[in-house]
């Protein structure tokens, strides 16, 4: 097969008081040369997508191939959406979306469809290579296309919508469906006449013969059985397909089964029953078989020549990498926790600098991820609440109450967080776990830490002065002053050093000359003095 040139996507489009000095200062200086590293970064990424974009230039009339794998995320949407931009922009004649996908989140299926219905350039849905599928979301995507092509070994369907959150009803027979309206998973399994089948699977022969039996909405299982909720998204969603049907002039009852049954499909069985509009080996098939069509946009009619046009398959960019990578329900609820540890840190020690920034931005990046996943507010809350728990339980003498509490709601947040049953959007156990015991000991050991520093003696400044030893110089202690400023009532007074430093003294008992006194008290520029000694017995007393 041959290749074709892969081009990266690209779209254009008071200073805190440094503590100077040892470690904390360090770090302070390295954080500052970062910040400017990545300012410098960040101005490089917001110039540059120019310049790249105008090197990366397509001839006009070529046709550009969009390959999209795993699940239907935010991430892809926002790749897709601004693939289809380019392909307008610089006025290529076909975009060519080749999908491998088991669903994904009906907010981005959503945004791709309004994307593909408002192109100005004609889209083709090829679900390839051989062994990929379109299940769930993936098959209102094919119907929402103005081409859709499968490979051979192919298959897709099961767009049945998932109830979603804990608890909450089964889904219709066969179990899967798109993730949910709003929210749910990628379905599997077959409806009435048709053996249950996995997520994306192929349905049997039996489904396929009994297609004419079922083509009405009246042939669907009943819904009697599930909620008001299921019911309302099931009629949504079967609704919502039938329309996209019906804009392409493609198979709308069994569009409707697979929704409401979940039935599957291989490529000939779809071919066969005007689910899709070819079947090709590959790209360059799939080019040639469309040479010569005429087909209507939302911009008008537009005419296929694509037998010899050049091909440009685009790659995701730093932007949908990264999105990718944040968008991650695992990724994302480890940022909010370094967000919040990195900011209670920081408050428990002001100064430090470096935590609060870290803490900010992970914590913004969390909150950012969190806006585009379907999250269960109150499992955000949950774990916000548990986080504040455990912090209380460091400072207040709960004995352990607020610490217990802070756990169990975190482990339910975490829980609830992620609402929909979409594949690789649930967070697993292990995670949640080992998120709860770091969160235990990183609350607890920081805050041990803290307070053995609070219990420390005061080394520096005039507090730092009692309890200190000097050695009184010459004269020693053993008569009074007779200055203005002499000590009074019978206090001996004289000189003595103290911290490296000669200090005027006063004293109740004599002391001789080269002999230690501790330091028990101070007035303006005089320190009260006793004998080292006499401290010494009264505590062996």
């Amino acid at each position: 097969m041959s290749t074709y040139p892969r081009l990266p996507f690209r779209q254009s489009g008071p200073r805190p008081a440094l503590i100077r000095g040892g470690v904390v200062g360090r770090l302070m200086r390295g954080m500052t040369a970062f910040g400017m590293l990545l300012a410098f970064g960040f101005a490089l990424c917001e110039n540059a997508p120019r310049v790249w974009a105008a090197e990366a230039a397509v001839a006009p009339n070529s046709v550009i191939v969009i390959p999209v794998n795993g699940a239907i995320s935010p991430a892809s949407a926002d790749f897709i959406v601004r693939s289809l931009q380019r392909a307008a922009d610089d006025r290529a004649q076909l975009a060519v979306l080749q999908l491998d996908t088991p669903g994904g989140l009906d907010t981005s299926m959503r945004q791709i469809i309004k994307a593909i219905l408002g192109s100005p350039v004609p889209v083709a849905t090829f679900i390839a290579p051989s062994g990929a599928r379109a299940a769930s979301a993936g098959t209102y995507i094919i119907y929402a296309s103005h081409i859709a092509a499968m490979a051979p070994g192919t298959n897709l369907g099961a767009a049945t919508p998932i109830q979603m959150g804990i608890g909450g009803a089964e889904p219709p027979a066969g179990g899967g469906g798109m993730p949910g309206l709003p929210g749910g998973g990628a379905g599997a399994g077959g409806g009435a006449g048709a053996q249950k089948n996995g997520p994306g699977a192929p349905a049997s022969a039996d489904s396929a013969s009994s297609t004419n039996a079922a083509s009405s909405p009246s042939a669907a299982l009943p819904l009697d059985t599930q909620s008001t909720e299921m019911r309302k998204q099931v009629h949504d969603a079967a609704a919502y397909i039938r329309g996209l049907a019906q804009m392409r002039g493609r198979n709308a009852d069994w569009a409707e089964r697979a929704v409401r049954e979940a039935v599957s499909l291989s490529a000939s069985e779809a071919l066969a029953q005007h689910v899709v509009d070819l079947n090709a080996r590959d790209i360059p098939d799939l080019l040639r078989q469309v040479d010569g069509r005429t087909i209507n946009t939302s911009h008008g009619d537009v005419k296929l020549s694509t037998a010899n046009a050049p091909v440009v398959t685009l790659e995701a960019d730093w932007r949908s990498q990264f999105l990718a990578v944040i968008t991650d329900p695992n990724v994302a609820l480890v940022l909010l926790m370094i967000g919040m540890y990195g900011l209670f840190f920081e408050f428990a020690n002001p100064g430090f600098v470096l935590p609060g920034v870290v803490g900010a931005i992970s914590l913004l990046m969390g909150l950012f991820a969190m806006q585009m996943l379907p999250v269960n507010y109150v499992g955000l809350g949950l774990i916000f609440l548990g986080i504040a728990f455990l912090i209380g339980e460091a400072f207040l003498p709960t004995f352990g109450s607020l610490g217990f509490g802070g756990v169990v709601a975190f482990v339910i947040g975490s829980l609830m967080l992620i609402d929909t049953d979409v594949p690789g959007y649930g967070i697993p156990l292990p995670l949640i776990a080992a998120v709860t015991v770091f969160s235990v000991a990183f609350v607890f050991g920081v805050s041990r830490l803290a307070l053995r520093a609070r219990r420390r003696p005061v080394v520096t400044g005039s507090e730092g002065l009692i309890g200190s030893l000097g050695v009184v110089l010459d004269g020693g202690l053993l008569q009074g002053d007779a200055t203005a400023d002499a000590p009074a009532g019978g206090m001996l007074a004289g000189w003595a050093q103290v911290h490296g430093e000669r200090w005027r003294v006063s004293s109740t008992a004599p002391v001789a000359a080269g002999h230690a006194v501790r330091v028990t008290a101070r007035r303006g520029l005089t320190l009260t003095v006793e004998p080292a000694e006499a401290r010494q017995q009264g505590e062996r007393s």
